[in-house]
């Protein structure tokens, strides 16, 4: 059982590096019955499904995945505009950060309608920062310490890590550093190393702590030791791993007068806006304003957001057209979608384009927030929007539909039954394309 988990790990961490390197999000997580719902909708799919005969490729493979996680990014794109609720959606308030070379910000609260949202002042004196070892500059020379088994132990994040190596006859500095590096960055601990040179054919081994600030009562991020270690000690103080040259710091901001401080460069204020620092005020009273923008602004910005998550889902299908027919029949399904509010989109400023994507006349796009009419005008965008929404959920669902594949036989009619052919075909090309 233990080892069928770490394969499927294996499995899951392939594919979110090779096909999804996208961060997931909050709208990627699911009630039950959203779930329950999405397997009814599945089993009905494989029920209705005939045998095919998949096109096994490892490109057919990678547009499978492909154009699902393209779906589910764009489906994101429109849940994260005001959620999915055909009323509230592209209804999300825009923020605003007047100095963004100091701070950017992000609106997360709810039903802002519903509530008066005050302004902020934030003025920043110091970011947080990660910590940083940089070892001895060391010659391209044959290592001096004996070939042997080596370890050494790092402590972080209240937990402690071994790490053994060895160092054969004849290895140089240089071949041992560039070991470690890996070993240590491929680890996934929280902590980066590279090697640096400095010019004169010296080296160093540099670890940087992923995390920034300080915990309370605590002085480092990280601790390098060989001084209890299981193996050989002396490569920590040989390569400088303890030496720390720049110790973790936390982030100093005044938020409308307030000194307060931060462990991380970003922080939430009252649950309503996600801020991220970057930089320095300038001179003392030089502060970024937060807030909301106007409705207009915020409904503006979102149609922006919009056709940019809509014109990406365009560009990665019609990357694949040349050599798979479903990429060029999901086109053409998009470009019927738009196709019903051609009128509408004229009226707002959204220009289709012979690829299939929309440019936007912002000018004409912000007179029609300001018309009379607005409220009819935008309802257009976002019945589109809801339509987008419930296409990627059958893109998402069901992609192996539009994949290079022959059909062998039907199931008889009047008396079928579900199985996991579909699923099973989609699921295996994350096995293959592993192992």
């Amino acid at each position: 059982m233990a080892y069928n988990t770490i394969a499927l790990n294996n499995v899951y961490n392939y594919y979110m590096t090779t096909y999804a390197p996208r961060s997931s999000s909050r709208y990627d997580t699911h009630k039950k019955s959203e779930l329950r719902n999405i397997y009814n909708t599945i089993v009905k799919i494989n029920k209705e499904s005939p045998l095919y005969k998949l096109d096994n490729s490892s490109e057919s493979k990678s547009f499978a995945v492909g154009i699902k996680e393209d779906a589910r990014e764009l489906r994101n794109v429109i849940a994260s505009l005001g959620g999915l609720d055909e009323e509230k959606i592209l209804n999300k308030k825009a923020s605003y950060s007047s100095n963004e070379d100091i701070a950017t910000v992000t609106f997360t609260g709810e039903h802002p309608e519903q509530m008066e949202v005050s302004s902020y002042e934030l003025e920043v004196r110091a970011l947080a920062s990660n910590q940083v070892n940089t070892g001895v500059f060391l010659p391209n020379t044959k290592v001096s310490l004996p070939p042997d088994t080596y370890s050494f132990d790092v402590h972080i994040n209240d937990l402690n890590y071994e790490f053994q190596y060895s160092i054969k006859e004849g290895e140089t500095n240089r071949s041992v550093q560039n070991r470690l590096a890996k070993l240590i960055s491929n680890a996934d601990i929280g902590l980066n190393a590279d090697v640096l040179e400095d010019g004169n054919g010296n080296s160093a081994l540099r670890l940087r702590s992923v995390s920034e600030g300080l915990k309370d009562g605590h002085s480092s991020i990280f601790l390098v030791s060989d001084d209890f270690t299981s193996k050989r000690e002396g490569s920590v103080s040989y390569f400088g791993l303890d030496q720390m040259t720049r110790p973790a710091a936390n982030a100093e901001f005044l938020l409308n007068g307030k000194q307060l401080t931060s462990q991380s460069n970003s922080f939430s204020i009252d649950n309503l806006f996600d801020v991220t620092l970057k930089g320095l005020s300038s001179s003392k009273g030089d502060t970024a304003t937060i807030g909301l923008k106007t409705d207009v602004e915020s409904l503006t910005e979102n149609v922006s957001d919009l056709v940019k998550g809509y014109n990406s889902f365009i560009r990665h299908t019609a990357e694949y057209s040349d050599d798979f027919s479903g990429s060029r029949r999901l086109l053409g399904e998009m470009r019927g979608i738009t196709a019903r509010y051609h009128s509408q989109f004229d009226i707002l400023g959204l220009n289709l384009q012979e690829n299939g994507t929309i440019e936007i006349d912002k000018g004409e796009l912000r007179h029609a927030a300001f018309s009379e009419y607005a409220k009819e005008d935008f309802s257009a965008i976002r019945n589109f929007a809801n339509t987008l929404v419930r296409k990627m959920d059958q893109v998402s669902l069901n992609p192996m539909d539009y994949v290079n594949k022959t059909i062998i036989a039907y199931k008889n009619p009047g008396k079928n039954y579900a199985t996991p052919y579909i699923t099973s075909a989609f699921s295996g090309m994350l096995f293959n394309s592993y192992c």
